[in-house]
C-alpha cells in the first residue's frame, strides 16, 4: 500500500516541494512531466495536479494528502485538515489601490475590487462590514484598474514589484500564506502510519533547516556566562581543551536568533566560533 500525495506540477511550489521530498529521502522514479510518479524506497505514490485542483483530489480521496498554498485551502474551502505548516511559498493576499490613492477601509464602501480570491476577499469584507462590488478574474489581476475594471485588487503579494509596475501600492494584508500539507479525514490505519513516518521526516528536515549547530571556544572563567546564552536542545556540551582554562562549548541555536547571540558570545569572551548547517535533527 502506498500514500497519495499530490502535489504542484508547475508554479510557485513545485520545486521547493519536490526538494522537500528529496531532503526527507524520498527517491521518486520520474520527474514532473509526468502526472504520476512513484519512489523506489518508501511507500509514496506523487500526483503532479494544477495547484488549485489539489484541495478537492484531497476531499475525494484519489489523493490522500497534498502540498498546497493556505491561500487556495481557505478560498476552495474543501473538507481538509491542514497538517503542517512547510516554511516555504510564503506570500500575503493584500488589498492595494493606485500609486497615488489614499487608503482606508472606509473608502472600499461601494467600490470594484478585482480578484481570484472572491471567498476570502467577501469574508474580509463581510468581517469589517463594507459593501464592496467583487470582480472575479482569473490572472493579470493587476491591470483592472487600470483598464478601468476596478478600482481597487486583492491578490498575492510577493516582493511588490508588479503591483508598483502596474502603477499599485499594498494597501493592507487580509491573509499570509505558506504551503500546507493536507489530509482528507477518511484515511485508513495503514496509510495512517505512513504517514506519521512522512510527518517524522517532514520534521527533522525543517528543525534542522531552521537550526544551526555552533562550536566555540572559550574561557573556562566567562563559561557560566557563554552557556546562559546558548541553551540548546537540553543544554550545551561542554569539553575540556588541551589548553589549560578553556573548553569547547557545542551547541545549537535558532537561525532567528544567530547574528543577535553570535555578537553576545564574543563580547562574553568566545574565540574561535564555527557555525555548520544541520542535514536532519531528531527531537
Amino acid at each position: 500500500m502506498k500514500l497519495k500525495i499530490a502535489i504542484q506540477k508547475s508554479g510557485r511550489l513545485s520545486e521547493d516541494s519536490l526538494r522537500l521530498l528529496k531532503e526527507c529521502g524520498i527517491d521518486l522514479s520520474n520527474g514532473g512531466n509526468k502526472l504520476k510518479s512513484t519512489s523506489s524506497n518508501f511507500p509514496l505514490e506523487v500526483y503532479f495536479l494544477r495547484d488549485d485542483d489539489i484541495p478537492q483530489y484531497v476531499e475525494d480521496a484519489v489523493a490522500d494528502i497534498g502540498i498546497v498554498g493556505e491561500n487556495v485551502v481557505y478560498e476552495k474551502q474543501k473538507d481538509v485538515q491542514v497538517l503542517e505548516q512547510l516554511g516555504f511559498g510564503k506570500c500575503r493576499l493584500s488589498l492595494a489601490v493606485g500609486r497615488n490613492d489614499e487608503y482606508s477601509r472606509a473608502a472600499l464602501q461601494g467600490k470594484r475590487i478585482a480578484t481570484s480570491y472572491p471567498v476570502i476577499l467577501q469574508q474580509f469584507l463581510d468581517r469589517e462590514n463594507i459593501t464592496a462590488e467583487i470582480h472575479e478574474i482569473s490572472g493579470s489581476v493587476e491591470i483592472a484598474p487600470g483598464i478601468g475594471l476596478a478600482e481597487a485588487i486583492c491578490d498575492l503579494v510577493s516582493s511588490g514589484s508588479t503591483l508598483l509596475t502596474n502603477g499599485l501600492k499594498e494597501a493592507e494584508t487580509i491573509l499570509h500564506s505558506q504551503a500546507v500539507l493536507i489530509r482528507h479525514n477518511q484515511l485508513g490505519a495503514e496509510k495512517m502510519a505512513i504517514l506519521e513516518q512522512l510527518l517524522f521526516r517532514l520534521r527533522s528536515v525543517r528543525q534542522a533547516r531552521n537550526n544551526k549547530y555552533i562550536l566555540l571556544n572559550a574561557p573556562n572563567d566567562k563559561l557560566d556566562q557563554i552557556i546562559g546564552l546558548l541553551p540548546g536542545m537540553k543544554s550545551p556540551t561542554v569539553l575540556p581543551l588541551a589548553t589549560s582554562g578553556w573548553s569547547s562549548v557545542h551547541s545549537v541555536i535558532d537561525e532567528n536568533d544567530f547574528w543577535n547571540i553570535i555578537q553576545q558570545l564574543k563580547a562574553a569572551g568566545a574565540q574561535g566560533i564555527l557555525v555548520v548547517p544541520i542535514e536532519k535533527m531528531i527531537l
